[in-house]
């Protein structure tokens, strides 16, 4: 059809002056990305850190992403990795692909500056579920307050942590194992050379999780594969101090058999086998001794505790803490009785040393219900975060604290009895009270708004103290503060202190170290 003259004219201001993209634009080292307005943020969802880990990738190195031209839409998250479950109750199962690991970025929308605190956020989920777009972990209320929030996918379960002797063989490193911890630096390798492009300083970076994604932040902060990638660490309810003799498995022998013996029950007696399968098949199979960390050459050549004894580890500033109720949130609590109080806990646990059974006393059902709940707490979460916090205090700031505070949890929700348990602290570190309908009181949005300024004062200077907040101690090894962050916020000394010193003593013995005294004194109010 001919053009009229009016037409010729707008298709020829169209070609000098094309209508402004809705979005905002960032240039990444493999193309240009166009995200989304969110009030003063810009918030890019799906950007591709890696290539797709499939067939040949599969349980290989995490290859560079593919570069594409023009503008790659960033406006939708991208499926999490695959996995079984979920990794909070009552969560909805996120759509999930082999094809998975991408990065979201939240930002402060404004241009010309790359000085910004970056904070990259590792999802838990025991290693083997878990989504970095489960809306409770959106960066928008960290990024309000000036800093780069990422979160990010790691490959997950058999995916990202089978060994294997072949995978052994054909590796360049003689490991094989922790491919999911491999996607985690090259997302922050990522982070490094792409920061500034999205406002970000890559000479300012901040690691952070929970749960395994704080299991996962201890083994980054051992690695020699994440030197230099992160400035300061923040490890909420996880770690992995715990005695190697407790967790042979670990070891990458061990792990080489468990793999075989999973392809085996398959029906899969290669790799090359296993890599011809769907994904969706690999998950037909129990995948629990295959979704764990390996101790190999590579990523991960000494157990964290022993990397942080040695003075090994990499040297940032450390904020680190567990909550009061852990258990609470994980353990079914209904048929704990003192009858078979000790019977459960080996089913559960193995055979666990008499003197830690016995320092939680079980007489009756009610003592027995309480003793489980604080018996996981310390196995769990507690005792690793002392721990931590005590090694890393040798050489660095460390800042540690102890959540105590109860979200009102609906009786009719499947958070219904959590207390102050496992994942409570999320909603007052992210700033998300206002995601759900609860009751919030003011202590509740009080203590939102002082975790959350905690957490990205120590993002950009190391230190989490800032005006307006209670003043946080710095910790001393074996006699120093813990905070209290629950009504009102508070330093406090070290909590469960008798119970977490039976567990040091068993570990020392294991370990072939004797137990030393350790001092209680030095904070402002006792140990509780």
């Amino acid at each position: 059809m001919k053009l009229t003259w009016a037409a010729t004219i707008l298709a020829a201001a169209f070609l000098i002056c094309p209508p402004a993209l809705a979005g905002p634009i960032a240039r990444t080292d493999a193309g240009v990305v166009e995200g989304v307005r969110d009030g003063p943020l810009a918030v890019y969802r799906g950007i591709p850190f890696a290539a797709p880990p499939v067939g040949d990738l599969r349980w290989r190195e995490p290859a560079a992403p593919v570069a594409w031209q023009g503008v790659r839409p960033a406006a939708a998250f991208a499926p999490a990795c695959m996995q079984t479950g979920v990794s909070m109750p009552g969560e909805t199962p996120p759509q999930v692909s082999e094809d998975c690991l991408y990065l979201n970025i939240w930002a402060p929308a404004s241009r010309g500056r790359t000085d910004r605190p970056v904070m990259v956020w590792i999802h838990g989920g025991g290693l083997a579920n878990g989504s970095a777009a489960m809306p409770l972990y959106w960066g928008d209320r960290l990024a309000r307050q000036g800093v780069v929030v990422v979160s990010i996918a790691y490959r997950l379960g058999p995916f990202g942590f089978l060994a294997h002797p072949e995978l052994t063989a054909e590796s360049a490193h003689a490991s094989s194992g922790n491919y999911g911890l491999l996607d985690q630096i090259a997302a922050l390798q990522w982070v490094r050379r792409n920061a500034a492009a999205f406002g970000g300083d890559p000479g300012r970076v901040t690691i952070f999780g929970q749960s395994a994604g704080a299991t996962s932040i201890s083994m980054l902060m051992a690695s020699p594969r994440a030197k230099g990638l992160f400035h300061r660490a923040i490890g909420q309810s996880g770690g992995l101090f715990e005695p190697i003799q407790l967790a042979p498995d670990y070891l990458l022998a061990r792990a080489e058999r468990q793999g075989v013996a999973y392809g085996a029950a398959l029906g899969a007696p290669s790799i090359a086998a296993l890599r011809s399968r769907p994904a969706a098949d690999l998950l037909k199979a129990p995948t629990g001794s295959v979704s764990h960390p390996v101790i190999e050459p590579y990523v991960l050549p000494r157990p964290p505790f022993d990397a942080f004894a040695a003075g090994a580890e990499n040297d940032v500033p450390l904020l680190v803490g567990s909550n009061a109720e852990e258990a609470r949130s994980l353990t079914d609590l209904s048929g704990v009785r003192t009858a078979s109080f000790e019977a459960d806990l080996t089913r559960r646990w193995g055979a666990l040393p008499p003197a830690i059974v016995a320092a939680y006393p079980h007489r009756t059902d009610e003592e027995a219900r309480r003793a489980r709940t604080d018996l996981e707490r310390d196995l769990r979460f507690g005792w690793d975060a002392w721990a931590w916090a005590r090694l890393g205090a040798r050489r660095r700031p460390v800042y540690a604290y102890y959540f105590t505070q109860t979200p009102p949890f609906p009786a009719d929700s499947a958070h219904a009895g959590w207390g102050a348990g496992h994942f409570a602290e999320l909603w007052y570190m992210f700033d998300h009270l206002g995601q759900t309908p609860w009751p919030w009181t003011p202590a509740d949005r009080r203590l939102a708004w002082a975790m959350s300024r905690y957490w990205v004062n120590f993002a950009a200077t190391g230190n989490p103290n800032g005006p307006g907040l209670p003043p946080w101690p710095a910790f001393v090894p074996d006699d120093g503060c813990m905070l209290r962050l629950g009504d009102p916020i508070a330093p406090d000394g070290v909590a469960n202190l008798r119970t977490l010193q039976v567990f040091d003593a068993v570990y020392g013995q294991l370990r072939g170290s004797p137990p030393r005294p350790l001092r209680t004194a030095g904070c402002s109010s006792p140990g509780r």
